[in-house]
């Protein structure tokens, strides 16, 4: 069963409802009749004071189940259920341990109460999938906690935690221990607490729109659904709550089967798959805690910046002296450069400053459990570089090489155990890009490959793996796109003009500016 539900053997005035739906509690069809029964089964049962609605220990729900949304909607659906819940004659306690997201955060707002714990998370990430939230969340969402942090929420797909929701007023209560909360809450909590539906329409913030319209021009270029949540919320301004529940759910159906929102599902299937590939399912990966990164330019700089971001000892390697103070410089600017963009706390930087250093001793490698080259591309250079780290590293660490083009079965070929070689090619900036493209050499053992994959995941990247050829994946992709930018070159378009056409359409940068920040300059 999807949804359990019961009738507590200890206090008869209370009814539990279980969401079972491992690993995220996905409320999918099953789950939506699983809701509708359980709803049926409270109106059935006399005596009953308050419904207890739970997910497991780690996760609440997080949202609908995306592999739906290319056939066509089937009954029960989520905003009738949710209809139901809140207009219940027994109120409904949403018991939130974990995460509450999108359909999860839409049913949590259904209920008359929420109480989470600490560790909780909430959020509408629907515009991340190209669409809106589809039961009630554009709706209530901004009746319970105002228009300025809805529009926020709901715009960004951005999650908050716990206390953030207290504060806002999102949940009315955090307890370490969510359910004996809910069970202590009394009548008249219950009593006084409306259901969200009926809540007074908010007043439109126009300071906090104009914002949010400036900020979506910046990150938004093209996407339909950011604009279009937009209107729904502004909707809750002026329009009853009736009414903007059928204007969701028209946009939400439409939206759905957007060319937009079927690339944004693939994308997300795609990156999910490629995180976990079926052939490395049952290899056991190394704990990564120490690192060592040959070269620290640019690219070795960035790298060794991810590592330590992320816990791990690392020791940046360099030819002599003043190519180490250079490195170490480097890595301090990119402290620095985060501390200054919010993104890196006070005490963050005292933990990364303490598991980093910079040696000129390849002997620094030896307790390292992975050694990633970052030196220019030279093949010679390369292979001479980690003929030095076989010499001196464990012979179960891995070899792992940043090249952008170089053959690695060359280079493996010339070491002495040519498994433990892999490539990990970040792309510049590397402590920012998210991509990592994780080359499988004729001979790269599965584990050193599996040790790649969890190495990316500690690092926050999106790891995609590729096979060994001229500029992997993403520089063959990037080479027939530069060639089509040359072309216009040639044709008399100046490289502005091409950057300006092409962050127009909504990429991030040009092709021209890339390659200024790649060093082309």
């Amino acid at each position: 069963m999807t949804v359990k539900f019961w009738r507590d053997a200890r206090d008869d005035k209370v009814f539990f409802v279980e969401l079972a739906n491992p690993p995220v509690n996905a409320i999918n069809l099953a789950v939506r009749q699983g809701l509708h029964d359980a709803m049926l089964a409270v109106q059935a049962t006399t005596g009953l004071e308050r419904v207890m609605l739970m997910g497991s220990e780690t996760i609440f729900a997080a949202g609908g189940d995306a592999r739906e949304f290319d056939a066509p909607p089937i009954a029960p659906h989520l905003p009738d259920v949710l209809a139901m819940i809140e207009t219940s004659d027994i109120p409904w306690i949403a018991v939130i341990n974990g995460a509450a997201l999108g359909g999860g955060l839409e049913l949590a707002l259904a209920c008359r109460y929420r109480i989470a714990s600490p560790k909780a998370q909430f959020g509408l990430p629907e515009v991340l999938l190209g669409i809106v939230p589809g039961a009630g969340g554009t709706q209530r969402l901004p009746r319970l906690i105002g228009f300025a942090a809805a529009l926020e929420m709901i715009t960004s797909g951005k999650a908050i935690y716990a206390k953030a929701g207290l504060e806002v007023g999102l949940i009315d209560l955090i307890d370490a221990d969510p359910v004996q909360a809910a069970l202590a809450t009394t009548p008249v909590d219950l009593a006084t607490a409306r259901p969200v539906g009926q809540l007074p329409n908010p007043k439109l913030d126009e300071a906090a729109l104009a914002k949010s319209n400036a900020g979506l021009a910046r990150r938004a270029k093209g996407q339909i659904a950011p604009v279009k949540a937009t209107e729904l919320v502004s909707l809750t301004s002026h329009t009853n709550f009736a009414d903007g529940m059928t204007a969701e759910r028209d946009c939400f159906l439409e939206l759905r089967q957007s060319e937009q929102a079927k690339a944004l599902r693939h994308l997300f299937f795609a990156e999910r798959g490629a995180k976990a590939p079926a052939e490395l399912a049952n290899n056991m990966p190394k704990i990564i805690d120490q690192a060592v990164v040959v070269g620290g330019g640019t690219m070795g700089a960035g790298i060794a910046h991810a590592l330590v971001r992320a816990g791990i000892t690392t020791v940046t390697i360099e030819t002599n002296e003043a190519a180490a103070k250079q490195a170490a410089a480097r890595a301090e600017s990119l402290i620095e450069a985060g501390v200054k963009r919010g993104l890196i706390g006070a005490q963050k930087v005292d933990e990364m400053r303490s598991c980093y250093s910079v040696s000129t001793d390849f002997a620094s490698a030896a307790n390292a459990q992975i050694a990633i080259e970052a030196v220019f591309e030279d093949i010679a250079v390369k292979i001479t570089v980690f003929r030095k780290l076989q010499e001196v590293m464990s012979a179960s660490a891995i070899l792992a090489s940043n090249t952008s083009y170089l053959d690695i079965n060359v280079i493996a070929a010339a070491l002495d155990d040519p498994s433990r070689l892999i490539g990990l090619h970040f792309f510049v900036p590397a402590h920012i890009m998210k991509l990592l493209e994780i080359v499988k050499g004729d001979a790269s053992a599965p584990t050193a490959l599996a040790s790649g994959f969890r190495l990316a995941k500690q690092l926050g990247k999106i790891p995609v793996v590729a096979g060994v050829c001229d500029g992997f994946i993403g520089n063959r992709i990037l080479a027939r796109y530069r060639e089509a930018a040359d072309l216009l070159l040639l044709h008399g378009a100046t490289p502005s003009q091409i950057d300006k056409a092409m962050t127009g359409f909504g990429y991030a940068m040009g092709p021209y500016e890339a390659q200024d920040m790649s060093g082309l300059d």
